[in-house]
């Protein structure tokens, strides 16, 4: 055998670039768990390396906001009704587990302990099914867990707001609120499917359920033109909730981000820049200030609005581009005017938070024109604070529904 010999002054270095393969499976139904649960009963199976004919079953745990629970008297029986249909071939371990809906989840770091203790109880592996039933705070709390719990369970997401379903369930992050902080612990895992139930909408007030086009909104803003004028044109029909208006919208915005996370060449966020967090530094920054009494969808219809002015003065974007951006989110019921925003102080924190989150150079999307998003690494003051008394003006206060 030949030996290797180094002398002190050697350096032996291996720097190898590899791509790792991922499916994203993202479906568009109306009743899941009615007349489609043969296609959730299916990816289950079709995805396994279990033996079926030894008797071998695909473990599967079912966990549901409390207020989509709640919200849906049946959903329980519909899930056991599943799991019984359909347990020849996929074992459910545990009841449903029932959690805390909105942001307390997010909040609350021992809630955390207690669903890797329930995974752990239930002998849940790498090849087990968690699926997740909720807004967009259950989804990536529930996701955190999934992500640290054998380096990754297989995680599918039900989004039950339009908020997730447009936005937060087709993403890669998961993660909790720590030291008043959105999404400070969290990790990536791209979720093994996502259902988009039109169903599971029907029973949400009117802010929840307007909530989710602040994101479609925004992602139209960065990405195309022809959706934002589509959103502008219908704004007053999705306040109304009509679905042949709404729902393709949704679609679409789904797909925008699915398309950014996919072909973007950044779904792990390594680059400096987060395009598709436009608005958001004001956004989150607004929650934590209002210990999370302000909804993220509700915030991002403030944030874009704020960047939408403040793209005006200092990248010229016109004034009648403004109006039609300001205008649709008010049509569609957004009150764009909180009294934290007068905290200027205390939200310009939010620019060195958001910078923090991603690190190197602070890095904000803006708007040339719509479709022509602009990154710029420095905040004029001044121009900010015009922007913010141009959206006083503008604005109607908020008033939760």
């Amino acid at each position: 055998m030949n030996e290797c010999h180094f002398s002190e002054e050697a350096v032996h270095e291996n720097e190898v670039d590899f791509v790792v393969p991922f499916c994203h499976r993202n479906y568009f139904l109306n009743d899941l768990f009615g007349r489609h649960r043969a296609i959730l009963a299916e990816l289950l199976v079709a995805n396994s390396r279990l033996s079926f004919e030894k008797g071998e079953r695909v473990k599967a745990q079912f966990w549901v906001d409390e207020n989509v629970a709640l919200a849906h008297a049946d959903l329980i029986e519909k899930i056991d009704r599943f799991c019984s249909e359909y347990a020849k071939t996929i074992e459910s371990v545990s009841a449903v587990q029932i959690v805390p809906g909105g942001e307390a989840i997010k909040n609350d770091i021992h809630i955390q302990e207690r669903m890797l203790k329930v995974f752990n109880a239930a002998n849940l592996d790498r090849q087990s099914y968690v699926i997740v039933l909720g807004g967009g705070a259950v989804l990536d709390a529930v996701g955190f867990a999934c992500t640290i719990a054998h380096r990754g369970l297989r995680l599918i997401r039900i989004p039950t707001t339009t908020l997730a379903q447009t936005d937060s369930a087709v993403g890669v992050k998961n993660g909790i609120n720590l030291f008043q902080k959105k999404n400070w612990l969290g990790a990536f895992g791209v979720p093994f499917a996502v259902f988009n139930d039109r169903q599971l909408l029907t029973t949400l007030s009117h802010d929840d359920f307007i909530s989710g086009f602040s994101e479609a909104v925004k992602v139209a803003l960065l990405k195309s033109p022809t959706d934002f004028r589509e959103l502008q044109q219908n704004a007053k029909e999705i306040a109304r909730r009509n679905p042949d208006a709404y729902w393709p919208l949704i679609v679409r915005s789904a797909e925008a981000h699915l398309a950014h996370i996919t072909e973007g060449g950044d779904p792990f966020e390594m680059l400096e820049a987060r395009p598709l967090d436009f608005g958001h530094w004001s956004a989150h920054k607004l929650e934590a200030m209002s210990n999370f009494t302000l909804s993220h969808g509700h915030a991002v219809a403030i944030g874009v609005a704020l960047d939408t002015l403040y793209s005006q003065e200092v990248l010229g974007l016109s004034g009648d581009k403004v109006e039609a951006v300001l205008q649709t989110l008010t049509e569609i019921g957004f009150s764009l005017w909180h009294p934290l925003l007068e905290e200027s102080g205390l939200l310009f924190e939010g620019l060195e938070e958001f910078r923090q989150h991603l690190g190197g150079r602070l890095t904000i999307t803006l708007l040339k024109d719509i479709g022509k998003p602009v990154e710029v690494h420095e905040i004029d003051w001044q121009k900010m604070r015009r922007a913010s008394e141009k959206l006083r003006g503008f604005a109607t206060p908020y008033a939760p529904i």
